[in-house]
Protein backbone atom coordinates (compact mmCIF):
# COMPACT_ATOMS: atom_id res chain seq x y z
CA UNK A 1 0.00 0.00 0.00
CA UNK A 2 1.54 3.44 -0.93
CA UNK A 3 1.72 6.64 0.98
CA UNK A 4 -0.67 8.32 -1.71
CA UNK A 5 -3.07 5.15 -1.26
CA UNK A 6 -3.36 5.20 2.29
CA UNK A 7 -4.10 9.19 2.15
CA UNK A 8 -6.72 8.79 -0.74
CA UNK A 9 -8.28 6.06 1.81
CA UNK A 10 -8.53 8.96 4.28
CA UNK A 11 -9.92 11.25 2.21
CA UNK A 12 -12.67 9.05 0.76
CA UNK A 13 -13.70 7.66 4.46
CA UNK A 14 -13.43 11.05 6.24
CA UNK A 15 -12.83 13.97 3.69
CA UNK A 16 -10.17 15.86 2.93
CA UNK A 17 -10.24 18.66 5.39
CA UNK A 18 -9.46 15.75 8.56
CA UNK A 19 -5.62 15.57 6.93
CA UNK A 20 -3.98 18.97 7.93
CA UNK A 21 -0.62 18.14 6.70
CA UNK A 22 1.08 15.61 4.86
CA UNK A 23 4.97 15.29 4.55
CA UNK A 24 5.81 12.40 2.02
CA UNK A 25 9.77 13.79 1.92
CA UNK A 26 10.69 13.15 5.29
CA UNK A 27 12.72 10.68 7.09
CA UNK A 28 9.22 9.14 8.31
CA UNK A 29 6.73 10.29 5.78
CA UNK A 30 3.48 11.48 7.55
CA UNK A 31 -0.10 12.77 7.78
CA UNK A 32 -0.99 15.57 9.84
CA UNK A 33 -4.46 14.65 11.03
CA UNK A 34 -7.20 16.74 12.57
CA UNK A 35 -6.88 16.28 16.37
CA UNK A 36 -10.59 15.79 17.01
CA UNK A 37 -10.68 13.14 14.25
CA UNK A 38 -7.85 10.84 15.06
CA UNK A 39 -9.67 8.20 16.59
CA UNK A 40 -12.09 8.20 13.07
CA UNK A 41 -9.03 8.48 11.05
CA UNK A 42 -7.41 4.76 13.42
CA UNK A 43 -10.52 3.13 12.98
CA UNK A 44 -10.68 3.46 8.94
CA UNK A 45 -7.20 2.47 9.15
CA UNK A 46 -7.80 -0.27 11.49
CA UNK A 47 -10.48 -1.81 9.44
CA UNK A 48 -7.81 -1.23 5.99
CA UNK A 49 -5.34 -3.61 7.06
CA UNK A 50 -3.52 -1.32 10.18
CA UNK A 51 -3.37 -3.81 12.71
CA UNK A 52 -0.29 -2.69 14.75
CA UNK A 53 0.11 -0.09 16.33
CA UNK A 54 3.96 0.52 17.26
CA UNK A 55 4.42 3.22 19.33
CA UNK A 56 2.74 6.57 19.94
CA UNK A 57 5.10 9.62 21.17
CA UNK A 58 4.53 12.64 23.05
CA UNK A 59 6.51 15.82 21.78
CA UNK A 60 6.88 19.06 23.24
CA UNK A 61 7.39 22.43 21.09
CA UNK A 62 8.39 24.53 23.50
CA UNK A 63 6.12 27.50 25.36
CA UNK A 64 7.18 30.13 22.38
CA UNK A 65 5.96 28.11 20.02
CA UNK A 66 2.90 27.41 22.00
CA UNK A 67 1.92 23.19 20.52
CA UNK A 68 2.87 20.00 21.98
CA UNK A 69 2.20 17.16 19.49
CA UNK A 70 1.57 12.93 19.76
CA UNK A 71 2.79 10.94 16.77
CA UNK A 72 1.57 7.61 15.94
CA UNK A 73 3.41 5.13 14.69
CA UNK A 74 1.35 2.46 12.77
CA UNK A 75 2.32 -1.24 10.55
CA UNK A 76 0.21 -2.80 8.18
CA UNK A 77 1.29 -6.78 8.51
CA UNK A 78 -0.07 -7.85 5.28
CA UNK A 79 0.73 -4.88 3.38
CA UNK A 80 4.51 -4.05 4.71
CA UNK A 81 3.42 -0.57 5.30
CA UNK A 82 4.18 1.61 7.79
CA UNK A 83 2.79 4.86 8.60
CA UNK A 84 3.43 7.97 10.70
CA UNK A 85 0.21 9.70 12.03
CA UNK A 86 0.61 13.53 14.12
CA UNK A 87 -1.89 15.32 15.43
CA UNK A 88 -0.58 18.90 17.06
CA UNK A 89 -2.63 20.74 20.00
CA UNK A 90 -2.13 23.89 22.53
CA UNK A 91 0.30 23.95 25.02
CA UNK A 92 -0.99 24.30 28.40
CA UNK A 93 0.48 26.56 31.04
CA UNK A 94 0.27 25.04 34.94
CA UNK A 95 -2.96 27.12 35.47
CA UNK A 96 -4.92 26.10 32.47
CA UNK A 97 -6.98 22.57 31.69
CA UNK A 98 -4.53 19.61 30.45
CA UNK A 99 -4.78 19.00 26.55
CA UNK A 100 -6.76 16.17 25.49
CA UNK A 101 -7.02 14.30 22.38
CA UNK A 102 -9.21 11.54 21.89
CA UNK A 103 -8.07 7.62 22.59
CA UNK A 104 -6.99 4.76 20.34
CA UNK A 105 -7.21 2.81 22.54
CA UNK A 106 -10.55 0.77 21.71
CA UNK A 107 -8.97 0.24 18.34
CA UNK A 108 -5.42 -0.99 19.15
CA UNK A 109 -4.89 -2.38 23.22
CA UNK A 110 -1.93 -1.44 22.35
CA UNK A 111 -2.63 2.49 22.74
CA UNK A 112 -3.62 2.05 26.32
CA UNK A 113 -0.07 1.73 27.71
CA UNK A 114 1.48 4.35 25.25
CA UNK A 115 -1.21 6.84 25.71
CA UNK A 116 -0.46 6.65 29.38
CA UNK A 117 2.94 6.91 29.16
CA UNK A 118 2.63 9.97 27.12
CA UNK A 119 -0.13 10.96 29.73
CA UNK A 120 2.89 10.96 32.60
CA UNK A 121 5.52 12.47 30.35
CA UNK A 122 4.02 15.10 28.68
CA UNK A 123 0.77 15.98 30.49
CA UNK A 124 -1.65 14.98 27.25
CA UNK A 125 -4.69 13.11 28.35
CA UNK A 126 -7.01 11.06 26.81
CA UNK A 127 -10.50 11.05 26.41
CA UNK A 128 -12.39 7.90 26.82
CA UNK A 129 -9.28 6.36 27.66
CA UNK A 130 -10.22 3.57 30.59
CA UNK A 131 -7.49 4.07 32.99
CA UNK A 132 -5.90 7.24 32.83
CA UNK A 133 -3.46 8.08 35.52
CA UNK A 134 0.43 7.68 35.64
CA UNK A 135 1.71 4.22 34.48
CA UNK A 136 5.89 4.95 35.26
CA UNK A 137 5.79 7.75 37.94
CA UNK A 138 4.09 7.19 41.35
CA UNK A 139 0.61 9.01 41.34
CA UNK A 140 2.07 11.98 43.81
CA UNK A 141 4.49 13.13 41.37
CA UNK A 142 4.33 16.84 40.70
CA UNK A 143 4.19 17.72 36.93
CA UNK A 144 5.78 15.97 33.58
CA UNK A 145 9.51 15.30 33.15
CA UNK A 146 9.72 15.58 29.86
CA UNK A 147 7.82 19.05 29.36
CA UNK A 148 10.51 21.99 28.45
CA UNK A 149 9.97 23.68 31.18
CA UNK A 150 9.90 21.07 33.81
CA UNK A 151 11.54 21.78 37.07
CA UNK A 152 12.72 18.69 38.75
CA UNK A 153 11.25 18.94 42.15
CA UNK A 154 13.96 18.84 44.90
CA UNK A 155 12.68 16.09 47.11
CA UNK A 156 10.32 13.63 46.55
CA UNK A 157 9.16 11.55 49.97
CA UNK A 158 12.08 12.80 51.59
CA UNK A 159 14.72 11.38 49.02
CA UNK A 160 16.86 13.97 47.23
CA UNK A 161 15.50 14.05 43.51
CA UNK A 162 17.66 16.80 42.29
CA UNK A 163 21.55 17.20 42.36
Amino acid sequence: MLFEEIKQLIITNLGSDVIIETNEKALQPYLQIQTEKIAEVGKVLHENGFDHLACITGMDNGATIGTMEVIYHLYAILHATSLTLKVKIFRNSNNEPMPTIPTLSAIWRAADWHEREVYDFFGIAFEGHPDMRRILLPADWQGFPLRKDYEAQTLYRGIQVKY
